[in-house]
């Protein structure tokens, strides 16, 4: 449970950009299987959390002890 709270921006972001991914691959997509990240849902879903933990990590406060 600590571990949760103690990164808890971090989780948000992968889900977020999860769900971003699959609806990018949803409504934009590719038809023709040519593209690397967009041709399957699981690879739009993944980039998408990889993505969403980056963006939303610059958010978290660095505290020194």
């Amino acid at each position: 449970m600590n571990f949760i709270l103690k990164h808890k921006l971090i989780l948000i972001g992968i889900c977020v950009g999860a769900i971003l991914g699959f609806a990018y691959y949803y409504f934009i997509g590719c038809t023709s299987g040519s593209c690397a990240i967009t041709s399957k849902p699981l690879n739009s879903t993944v980039y998408g959390a990889i993505i969403g933990a980056l963006a939303f990590s610059g958010f978290k406060n660095q505290t020194n002890k």
